[in-house]
């Protein structure tokens, strides 16, 4: 999925000369705190809602105010990663894209896209989620895969970073395609591998004892 795809054409951009009520009226009703400003499809910046509402700012019209995140733009076909790395350094929520000509084609809201992205990935699917401490000379996710399809499972997707406590390692997350993942976490152990957290494990042992409990109700029947 590439940036294009993700546009929100809901979200009108204002023109330079347009009165600043007009603004104030957008943003009430589609609950914005930020709009594009473009002139002849050439993307100008973003006006933000704070000072559109501070009292300190008093303009008749959209162009008269400082405007932000005039960098905040990306190529129509720009992976959706780019939306977000612009999105962080520049400091907004809405972020330009325009065409190979630079023309402005619309924008993508990071609430859009942190929608888009959950129903589209691994977040929604079930199975465990395994975080894991490790160096830099220990990362090998080809040999972390082997070890969890050797028992039966399969990572549905990863993330590396680094680490929070040492910069100098790495933390890497991993979605399991299984909630049962004791034997995957006892065997990361032994080649090595600190697990440092896990969630929506199920455990193997409560799950033997309910079986157990089932047949010995079945067998007093």
């Amino acid at each position: 999925m590439i940036a294009q795809d993700l546009i929100n054409y809901m979200i009108p951009p204002l023109k330079p000369g347009d009165p600043v009520i007009r603004a104030r009226q957008w943003m009430d009703e589609m609950r914005l705190s930020e709009l594009p400003v473009v002139d002849n499809d050439t993307f100008l910046g973003i006006l933000d809602a704070d000072l559109i509402f501070d009292e300190e700012y008093v303009y008749a019209s959209v162009g008269e105010y400082p405007l932000m995140g005039k960098k905040c733009c990306v190529p129509g076909n720009s992976h959706y990663y780019d939306i977000l790395k612009t999105s962080n350094i520049e400091g907004c929520r809405t972020v330009a894209i325009t065409d190979e000509h630079n023309h402005y084609l619309g924008v993508v809201s990071i609430e859009d896209l942190v929608g888009t992205f959950a129903q589209n990935s691994s977040v929604n699917t079930p199975g465990a989620i395994l975080g894991i401490k490790l160096t830099v000379q220990d990362y090998s996710l080809a040999e972390i895969s082997r070890i969890v399809e050797s028992n039966d499972a399969k990572i549905l997707s990863s993330y590396l970073s680094p680490h929070p406590a040492n910069q100098s390692d790495l933390h890497l997350t991993l979605k399991i395609n299984t909630e049962e993942v004791s034997h995957i976490i006892a065997s990361l152990e032994k080649n090595g591998f600190i697990i440092e957290n896990s969630f929506n494990t199920r455990d193997s042992s409560i799950e033997e004892k309910e079986r157990i409990d089932i047949l010995m109700k079945y067998l007093k029947i």
